[in-house]
C-alpha cells in the first residue's frame, strides 16, 4: 500500500499563491487515485481537488474551482496542488489522499481511503 509525505503550505497574504506536493512509495504511485481534502478548525475534512490514475480527468469543490489547480507526475510519485488567489476561508489543514476507486467516490470513502498524507496547514492572513 502506497504511504503519502506532503511538504510545502504555510503562511500567505489574502490573494498569494501557494503550493503543496504529495509523495508516494511502497507501491505504484499510478494505481492510485489522488485528492486533497481540507479541514478548518471546527469544520468537517471536505474534498478540495481530486485526480484520476492517469491524471486525465480532475474534479474541484465549487469554493476553489478556478483559483486551485490539481495535478500529478506518475514518474515522480507526486501530486500537486497549486494554490491562487488565496483567502481567509482556505486557511485549513490539508490532507492528500490516495485511493484505488473512482475520484466521484473519494469523498463519500473518507473513512475508508487506502492512504493519507500527515497534514500540512495552509494559513492565509495578513
Amino acid at each position: 500500500q502506497v504511504q503519502l509525505v506532503e511538504s510545502g503550505g504555510g503562511l500567505v497574504q489574502p490573494g498569494g499563491s501557494l503550493n503543496l506536493s504529495c509523495v508516494g512509495s511502497g507501491d505504484t504511485f499510478s494505481r492510485y487515485a489522488m485528492a486533497w481534502f481540507r479541514q478548518a478548525p471546527g469544520n468537517e475534512r471536505e474534498i478540495v481537488a481530486a485526480i484520476t490514475y492517469t491524471g486525465t480527468r480532475t474534479l474541484y469543490a465549487d469554493s476553489v474551482s478556478g483559483r486551485f489547480t490539481i495535478s500529478r507526475d506518475n514518474a515522480k510519485s507526486t501530486m500537486y496542488l497549486y494554490m491562487n488567489n488565496l483567502r481567509p476561508e482556505d486557511k485549513a489543514t490539508y490532507y492528500c489522499a490516495a485511493d484505488r476507486s473512482a475520484i466521484a467516490n473519494m469523498q463519500n470513502r473518507q473513512g475508508n481511503l487506502d492512504a493519507w498524507g500527515q497534514g500540512n496547514l495552509v494559513t492565509v492572513s495578513s
